[in-house]
């Protein structure tokens, strides 16, 4: 059993995503990275027999990837059943994956795995599902993610009642996804980012996108009673104070972090051992190298 801290409460995700549904989900987010996974995965020079679209809240990377040729039957698995039309769908959380070893050539994920508790778990599971030189290529939200928002909201806390109070989820860090990788047992993993901007006439235009995206605040911790008027007002005051362009619309950031890594393969490019390089750096360089222990001379 994993013992790390729930930062995330998933019954309440899963409410507020079905909530997004009845009011009219807001999909642009989903469908830019639907589109960018797709032309990223169209690079890959080789086939995929079977892949598993992991979590991602909607049909949107599986419409996007059933154009690619190179992918065949897409599996489409969510602890949320709501938003998916594939035929081939399976109830699945992904804090516990229900596949046996080895079972698909390809997992991509959009815009979810940065709601699970336990991310490194994820990893582990993701890796045993894979065949050998299986890929696993997904995007999730990082850390710059509304950073203006959580600004906002902090100064106005801080001004109103004394105190703050967690309302933006705190989201992975690029810096950390590739060790976290390797930690799971991925080969060649690879991590960039993709920061995106979008404008809104108010913060009450964000906040309503965010509700239609079923974002908004699921954090265990997060507080229990309603947010005060005042407070609120504080805070669209402060956005459009901080973070408004010259025509008075305020900018919201949304930043994309992507990962990749395959299951290790003989077939696959692998380090040099130790000491089986032919020549030496200092040569290369045009310098002499110094035995250890002895200084460079001035």
């Amino acid at each position: 059993m994993s013992e790390n801290p729930l930062v995330f409460d998933r019954k309440v995700l899963r409410t507020r995503r079905a909530r997004a549904r009845a009011l009219g989900p807001a999909t642009f987010l989903l469908e830019r990275a639907a589109t960018d996974l797709a032309e990223r995965l169209a690079a890959v020079l080789r086939r995929f027999p079977l892949a598993l679209d992991l979590g991602t809240p909607g049909d949107e990377v599986r419409t996007a990837l059933s154009g690619l040729n190179s992918v065949e039957a897409i599996v489409a698995a969510s602890a949320d059943r709501g938003g998916f039309y594939s035929p081939l769908f399976v109830a699945a959380d992904e804090e516990a994956l229900p596949f046996r070893d080895g079972v698909f050539d390809l997992v991509v994920s959009a815009l979810s795995l940065q709601f699970v508790n336990d991310l490194p778990g994820t990893f582990v599971q993701i890796r045993r599902t894979l065949r050998p030189d299986g890929l696993f290529l997904a995007v999730l939200m990082g850390g710059d993610t509304l950073t203006e928002l959580r600004q906002s909201f902090a100064a106005a806390e801080s001004e109103i009642e004394g105190g703050l109070s967690p309302r933006v989820a705190p989201f992975a860090d690029l810096r950390d996804l590739g060790a976290l990788l390797q930690r799971a047992g991925f080969a060649l993993p690879v991590t960039d980012s993709d920061s995106i901007t979008v404008r809104y006439d108010s913060v009450f235009g964000l906040m309503n996108d965010l509700r239609r995206m079923g974002a908004t605040n699921a954090l265990v911790d997060r507080r229990r009673t309603p947010l005060k008027r005042a407070t609120l007002l504080r805070m669209a005051e402060i956005y459009r104070q901080r973070f408004a362009d010259a025509d008075g619309r305020v900018r919201a950031t949304f930043e994309f972090l992507w990962l990749s890594g395959w299951a290790p393969h003989p077939s696959q490019q692998q380090p040099l051992a130790p000491g089986s390089a032919q020549a030496r750096l200092a040569e290369a360089l045009g310098t002499r190298e110094l035995p250890a222990g002895e200084k460079a001379g001035k």
